[in-house]
């Protein structure tokens, strides 16, 4: 890359020399601009443009996005867009050329989609297919805002699936009574259920919990943090949001679950979790 100014007309010049996507290098010049600023904006604009022209299929666009998301994202986040994508979107967009992708192409996948059955008959879940069909919308905003496609197709074609779930089944507290009995003989999975009963943790929550996060003295356990295990790897992260941060009381019986639990754990220190099933323990 190359910025100079014309001494003549005060002016700056650009020239450029790129490869893009397909290996093919590329020069550009261009004159005219007022300031270096703007010289030095149009060649990282050109730069994103020509490493990922419009002309590439779809499954290359969709290696440029992933790198990208992958220095934005956490590993855990970009490790579900890119599962999620690879199975439920790559394969029927892959060889399509990204701005060859119409509104039509689009309500096909749809169709393919919700007309799923599996071997029982049963459908996708309308959260699921709203959330496979955000993604794509979100991989098209991005290749509108980043590297000039015309428009998002996702737009015209429209949404499919729900935002909300279908209402839920909850357990009884004499179904759980019976359930939790066939786990007494089970201590890590007896304690398990019964807190993720008891507090409605979420499981990430759940196997980030440690000693300290419990307080027998005010009866309550503190929600702040999260753990993931990915490629092999464990992970503990923050909540996402303000909100995911809380304190939730214990009532007496998930209490003395909990005491008996931790009595019989060994060596365990204050910020050690207590569910690690990583290590390899079984319920």
């Amino acid at each position: 890359m190359s910025v100079t100014k014309d001494g003549d007309t005060g002016r700056w010049m650009s020239q450029i020399r790129v490869t893009d996507w397909t290996g093919k290098t590329i020069h550009k010049k261009k004159r005219g601009f007022a300031t270096k600023k703007e010289a030095l904006q149009w060649e990282r604009d050109f730069i994103s443009q020509s490493t990922g022209s419009l002309g590439m299929t779809f499954g290359d666009f969709i290696s440029l996005y992933v790198k990208d998301m992958e220095h934005r994202l956490k590993p855990s986040t970009v490790a579900s867009k890119k599962w999620l994508i690879d199975l439920k979107v790559t394969p029927f967009f892959k060889k399509i050329p990204l701005n060859e992708i119409k509104p039509t192409h689009v309500r096909q996948w749809q169709n393919s989609l919700t007309s799923y059955r599996d071997e029982n008959g049963k459908p996708y879940a309308q959260t699921y297919l709203k959330c496979i069909n955000n993604q794509l919308t979100a991989i098209f905003n991005y290749a509108v805002k980043y590297y000039g496609l015309k428009e998002n197709p996702c737009h015209k074609a429209g949404s499919m699936g729900k935002k909300k779930a279908d209402e839920m089944l909850f357990w009884t507290n004499e179904e759980f009574k019976v359930f939790i009995e066939a786990m007494e003989e089970r201590p890590v999975g007896y304690a398990i259920f019964t807190v993720m009963y008891y507090t409605g943790f979420r499981v990430g929550e759940l196997l980030a919990l440690t000693p300290e996060d419990i307080d027998f003295d005010r009866h309550i356990i503190s929600v702040n943090k999260n753990y993931q295990r990915l490629n092999g790897k464990n992970y503990i992260y923050p909540p996402k949001t303000e909100a995911g941060y809380r304190e939730v009381v214990m009532p007496k019986v998930l209490e003395s679950c909990l005491k008996g639990y931790l009595a019989k754990l060994y060596d365990v220190q204050p910020t050690d979790r207590i569910f690690p099933y990583d290590r390899g323990w079984v319920g």
